[in-house]
C-alpha cells in the first residue's frame, strides 16, 4: 500500500474547544499547519486552549470557518447537525474548503450542508479515550481513526499526519462501529470502577492494586484469543457460585445486580456459542439468572439506587 501523499501546510479552525478537538488541533499544529482561530467560551474550554493553543484567538464559529483552510468540528453528536447547518445558512462553508468533524455515531452525511456548498467532507473520529492534556498528543501515535469520506486521499493523508491508522467505516456502518467503541470502552470504565467499589464494600483498601494485574491480563487474553480467555465461574457452568455471588450481592450491593446478571448471561451465551460449556451446564446458569431477574427477586425489591450520590466514596487508586 503506497504511503498516503503529505497534506500541504493549511490553516486550521476548530470548532469546539473540548477534550478531542483541542488535542488534534495541537497535532496538527505540530505537524506545521497553523492554527488561525478557534471556539470556546467555558472555563475548561479557555483552559484548554490556553494550555493546548496558545495564543490562538477565540472566536465565534461562522468567523472560525471563514479564515480556515480546514475546519476542525469537535462538537457534542447531538448539536453537529445544527451547527452545519447553521453555519451553511450563514454562508460560512466555501468550495474547497476540508471540513472535517470528529464524531464517532455519524458519518459524512452530517455534513451535508457544507458538501452542497462545495466543501470536501470527512467523519474522522479516533478511537481513544481523551483527557484534553498535553500527554494525549503522544496516544495518537497508531491510534485507529473510523473514516467516511468520497475524499479518501486527503483523509488518509490527514491520519497520518495525526500519527494514526485509518480504516474506512461505510456510512450506514457509523452507528454500529461507535456502539462497540462505547462497548468496549467507556462501558469498561464503568466496569472496572464497579469492581473497585465492590472490592472497597469488601474492606479492600486498595482496590486497584488488586485489580491492575488481573484486568491487564484478562484485556490482553481477550484480545489475542478471543471467547477462548473466557474464565471464571459462568465459563464453568458452576450455577451454584453464580447463585452465591447474587445472594451476597443482593445482600450487600442490591444496586450490582442487574448488572452483574446482565454480564453473566452474556457471558453464559458467548461460552455456549464457543463450547466452552455445554447446553446441560447452561440450563441450571440461565435458571439461576433468570430467578435474580425476576420480579419477586431481592435486587427488584431493593430501592434505586442513587444515580447522582455515588453509593460510596471512590476509593483510593493504585499508581
Amino acid at each position: 500500500m503506497s504511503a498516503p501523499q503529505r497534506v500541504r501546510s493549511l490553516t486550521v479552525g476548530l470548532i469546539g474547544t473540548g477534550r478531542v478537538g483541542s488535542v488534534l488541533a495541537a497535532a496538527l499544529a505540530a505537524a506545521g499547519h497553523r492554527i488561525v482561530a478557534a471556539t470556546g467560551g467555558s472555563p475548561d474550554s479557555l483552559d484548554r486552549a490556553a494550555r493546548l493553543l496558545p495564543g490562538v484567538p477565540l472566536l465565534p464559529a461562522d468567523e472560525v470557518a471563514a479564515r480556515a483552510d480546514l475546519v476542525l468540528v469537535a462538537v457534542p453528536d447531538d448539536v453537529l447537525g445544527q451547527l452545519v447547518a447553521g453555519l451553511a445558512g450563514l454562508g460560512a462553508w466555501r468550495p474547497g474548503q476540508l471540513v472535517v468533524h470528529t464524531s464517532g455515531a455519524h458519518g459524512a452525511g452530517v455534513l451535508a450542508p457544507a458538501a452542497s456548498a462545495g466543501a470536501r467532507t470527512v467523519a474522522m473520529h479516533p478511537a481513544m479515550t481523551f483527557t484534553g492534556g498535553a500527554a494525549d498528543l503522544e496516544r495518537l501515535s497508531g491510534t485507529s481513526f473510523g473514516v467516511t469520506t468520497e475524499h479518501r486521499a486527503a483523509a488518509r493523508a490527514l491520519v497520518a499526519e495525526l500519527g494514526g491508522e485509518p480504516v474506512d467505516i461505510a456510512e450506514a456502518d457509523r452507528p454500529l462501529y461507535h456502539a462497540a467503541l462505547v462497548v468496549g470502552a467507556n462501558y469498561l470504565v464503568t466496569l472496572v470502577n464497579e469492581a473497585a467499589e465492590l472490592l472497597a464494600r469488601a474492606g479492600v483498601a486498595e482496590p486497584g492494586r488488586v485489580l491492575s494485574p488481573l484486568l491487564h491480563a484478562a484485556l490482553d487474553n481477550a484480545l489475542r484469543s478471543g471467547d477462548a480467555a473466557l474464565t471464571g465461574p459462568v465459563s464453568r457452568g458452576d450455577a451454584g457460585t453464580v447463585a452465591g455471588h447474587l445472594e451476597v450481592l443482593g445482600d450487600r450491593a442490591p444496586d450490582a445486580v442487574p448488572g452483574y446478571a446482565a454480564m453473566a448471561r452474556l457471558t453464559a451465551g458467548r461460552a455456549l456459542a464457543a463450547g466452552r460449556i455445554t447446553p446441560s451446564q447452561a440450563a441450571p446458569l440461565v435458571d439461576v439468572l433468570a430467578e435474580a431477574e425476576s420480579p419477586g427477586s431481592r435486587a427488584h425489591a431493593a430501592p434505586a439506587p442513587d444515580v447522582v450520590t455515588a453509593p460510596v466514596p471512590r476509593p483510593r487508586r493504585s499508581r
